[in-house]
């Protein structure tokens, strides 16, 4: 039996982009469903979905847009999955050294690559091809060693990897980084219990850098304290990120909206991220957009800045 159809709103949560974002990938690069119901709604099939699909992966690992719509047109029948592979980046020489560095608890030398790589690649770059392969690397020879071992190495490297991103995320300061904007901000906190919190420096470095304003809680932000900011803050977006299921708690993630500021009829709701790997479809609010990687947050959240009147 054939898969139900689904709309553009659908397909926009299931990829965790907008709905804009996906008409205009319709619109501009001829990536559009097969199927239309009357009043020229669009339905996508799920083979229309898997080029939507491999298009989301080729932009998320820097390939331009229109060179990621035509190999995902040409890929899908073969099977979009194939041609991202081949078109994935070898291993950057510099995560290699960041590993290497980290083995011989060479802090000094694991600042130097960081700083370097922070300079030559801009902070999305960084942690998409030099920080977080390095620390998947590092979690992996941990887990091999039955948490007997790297347990040094992975603390060393991500300390240093934090202090990286610190030093970017403050407003203007970083290499490249754009004054902060006035307006709304986005409000980056961890779920209640989570303590990882290294993705979303990255986010709150790579919105620094776009001069773009935010708000970072950091770890384990209780739902009261959540609720609280969001009212007297009144922000474009919240982000909310959870690594693990345990923490993925969807009841401070809907209280999101409830805390939205202003009087009745003028109220500012703000657009919901649920983020990590620990969120699943059962666990988020049905409103919340789920970006895959950190490309897809931040267009996300430069949606919703843009889309309010400052």
């Amino acid at each position: 039996m054939p898969e139900p159809a689904l709309s553009t709103g659908a397909v926009a949560r299931r990829l965790g982009v907008s709905p804009t974002t996906v008409r205009s990938w319709e619109r501009r690069y001829g990536i559009g469903p097969a199927e239309r119901e009357a009043g020229r709604h669009r339905l996508w099939a799920e083979p229309d979905v898997a080029v939507l699909e491999a298009m989301c992966r080729l932009t998320a690992r820097g390939v331009s847009p229109a060179e990621a719509a035509r190999l995902a047109r040409s890929g899908a029948a073969a099977g979009a999955a194939s041609t991202v592979a081949a078109q994935a980046p070898a291993v950057r020489p510099e995560v290699r050294g960041l590993a290497r560095a980290a083995r011989r608890l060479d802090g000094p030398e694991v600042a130097r690559i960081l700083r370097d790589g922070v300079e030559r690649f801009g902070a999305v770059a960084a942690w998409t091809d030099l920080m977080a392969p390095a620390l998947r690397a590092a979690g992996r020879r941990w887990a091999a060693g039955g948490g007997e071992r790297y347990v040094e190495v992975e603390h060393l490297l991500s300390w240093h990897v934090s202090g990286a991103l610190r030093r970017v995320a403050e407003p203007g300061a970083g290499p490249g980084s754009a004054p902060p904007a006035a307006g709304p901000p986005v409000l980056l906190a961890a779920m209640p219990g989570e303590q990882h919190t290294l993705p979303l420096e990255a986010v709150a470095a790579a919105l620094a850098e776009l001069g773009l304003p935010y708000r970072m809680f950091g770890p384990a932000l209780p739902a009261d304290a959540l609720a609280g900011a969001v009212r007297r803050t009144g922000p474009a977006a919240v982000l909310l990120w959870s690594q693990t299921r345990a923490t993925a708690d969807p009841a401070p993630a809907r209280a999101v909206p409830a805390a939205a500021r202003g009087g009745r009829g003028a109220r500012t709701r703000p657009a919901l991220l649920t983020a990590g790997p620990g969120w699943t479809a059962a666990t988020r609010p049905p409103d919340a957009l789920m970006p895959r990687d950190l490309p897809g947050a931040l267009a996300l959240l430069a949606g919703a800045l843009g889309s309010r009147t400052w």
